[in-house]
């Protein structure tokens, strides 16, 4: 067992939650809880730790899993040096990063209707892993995003997803204008999310493959990415309320698009 704070894998782990270049430059991430841990991928599980206070109870849950998997058990006072959150919950473990090849989703997709959801600089790691459930909820294919992005192992962006940063394949671009003709090659029709749209979003037809373009929280779509979208679309609102929070208005256009092809 694991008790002191000076430990170098417990110094390890911090810096993995602390830093984004230590989690690129290992290739892993941290998880926590039951619930992100029960759903994490086997053979992407490197390390597991478990609070001495709650090793028994996660072994008599979980026992199958872990007697698979490199665990470690550390004293109470640790784990709570080593956790993110205000209120751990007895369970961390670090997981392999995963990689996914854009060409590769579009060929498995080729014939089907897609569906995807591109995001610049959003900065809010809330926000994104909120963005990243309502994805695989409404059975996004994948979701885009560019390199200002906020990092999607964040832990607080990991807790957001709430599992789902495990299915929904994600990408990071350059180029958002490069990636918007890729996917339009592809026969995906692009529709930018924008004040000035000329489109309810209700009033456009998304059955067929769709991505939506999603902007930054404060300053939206840079007009150069907006101008590649085949259309911009708005959401109606009322009062004097000006915008949505991206989070929010992602959901009303995944589930819009959802919505449509249960109907269709």
């Amino acid at each position: 067992m694991i008790t002191s704070l000076h430990n170098k894998e417990i110094k390890e782990t911090a810096a993995l939650l602390a830093r984004k270049k230590e989690r690129d430059r290992r290739g892993l991430f941290v998880v926590e809880g039951p619930k992100m841990f029960g759903e994490a991928p086997m053979e992407r599980i490197e390390r597991v730790y478990l609070a001495q206070s709650a090793a028994a109870q996660m072994y008599e849950k979980y026992g199958d899993r872990l007697s698979g998997l490199s665990c470690e058990t550390v004293s109470d006072e640790v784990f709570v040096r080593m956790s993110d959150t205000k209120t751990p919950q007895g369970i961390l473990c670090l997981v392999r990063q995963q990689h996914y090849n854009i060409e590769e989703i579009l060929r498995e997709s080729k014939g089907k209707r897609m569906l995807f959801i591109i995001l610049e600089d959003i900065q809010d790691p809330g926000n994104l892993g909120t963005i990243f459930r309502t994805a695989e909820a409404a059975g996004a294919d994948g979701v885009i995003m560019s390199s200002w992005t906020a990092d999607i192992y964040n832990p607080k962006t990991i807790r957001s997803t709430m599992g789902s940063v495990y299915r929904v394949p994600f990408f990071h671009v350059d180029q958002m204008e490069e990636a918007v003709r890729r996917l339009q090659k592809a026969g995906v029709a692009v529709y930018a999310a924008h004040l000035g749209g000329t489109a309810a979003y209700d009033a456009c037809d998304y059955q067929k493959s769709t991505a939506f373009l999603i902007g930054n929280e404060a300053k939206g779509l840079r007009e150069e990415t907006a101008a590649c979208a085949d259309a911009r679309i708005t959401i109606p609102m009322a009062g004097k309320v000006e915008s949505l929070n991206a989070a929010v208005a992602s959901s009303i256009l995944l589930f819009e698009a959802a919505r449509q092809r249960r109907k269709g």
